[in-house]
């Protein structure tokens, strides 16, 4: 079994606005992309253009239709990933001490070397974040691209993970959640950010920004009511369907 750090140094997370989350899927792309082809095992596919695909992603968007109790329904979009908890179960549940969380920065990672496959990880994690790569088998999860943070030939503004530098709405913001002074912490102060499932005990580093409320329809909301339907129609359409009305009909 591997310990958990007592502390860490920084808090290193993602922050996920679903206010403004399209659901274009191209966090997903970007992550497959830069991990296949960047980092350690590649994310494997199981006959990707068959009846039965399969593979293994670090990164996925699950979309539902919300109801409000006032308004019209809502599609909310969410992104899910690894949260990096600060008492990741994941860790702790592993027998040979493969996942772990780093002290230096917060980042729960898997060495691939030492992973068996047995899958205890995912049964630990409640959020689903944990993926058995079918080729390689072992088990893979998101990594906040430390290859790409820490990579000083990358140029500077490169050095954010993929799914957040390919974002085209802005709703993915990465940075330290441990200083409350960082960009990401007073977003999170000022939107209300929240846990995902907090009764879980497992202080997710993520946080998710929720929804802004949207406009309400019908009358309540001052919106016009239909016109009422008559047999009368004015104006031109009038004109030509009593015009059509005379014409005589043809014959079956």
């Amino acid at each position: 079994m591997t310990d958990l750090p007592a502390s860490t140094t920084r808090k290193l997370g993602l922050v996920i606005d679903l206010d403004t989350c399209v659901g274009c899927h191209a966090c997903v792309i970007s992550c497959k992309g830069w991990n296949t082809e960047n980092y350690g095992a590649p994310l494997s596919d199981q006959d990707p253009y068959g009846a039965d695909p399969s593979g293994t992603f670090l990164n996925r968007v699950h979309s539902y239709e919300v109801q409000p109790a006032h308004g019209a329904a809502q599609l909310v979009h969410f992104p899910k990933s690894c949260l990096h908890c600060e008492d990741a179960p994941c860790v702790t549940v592993c027998p040979t001490g493969a996942s772990y969380k780093r002290s230096e920065d917060g980042i729960v990672l898997v060495n691939e070397s030492d992973c068996i496959g047995c899958g205890l990880c995912a049964w630990a994690c409640p959020y689903g974040a944990r993926e058995l790569d079918a080729a390689e088998g072992v088990m893979k999860k998101c990594t906040l691209c430390v290859d790409r943070i820490y990579n000083r030939n990358l140029p500077e503004a490169d050095r954010e993970p993929a799914c957040v530098r390919t974002c085209p709405a802005g709703a993915r913001h990465f940075g330290d959640l441990g200083d409350p002074d960082s960009a990401v912490s007073r977003l999170v102060a000022e939107r209300g950010g929240m846990d995902l499932a907090p009764e879980q005990g497992t202080k997710p580093v993520n946080k998710y920004l929720p929804p802004r409320p949207r406009d309400r329809l019908g009358a309540e909301a001052g919106a016009p009511a239909p016109a009422p339907v008559t047999d009368e129609t004015g104006g031109f359409l009038g004109w030509l369907d009593r015009a059509l009305g005379t014409l005589p009909q043809g014959r079956a």
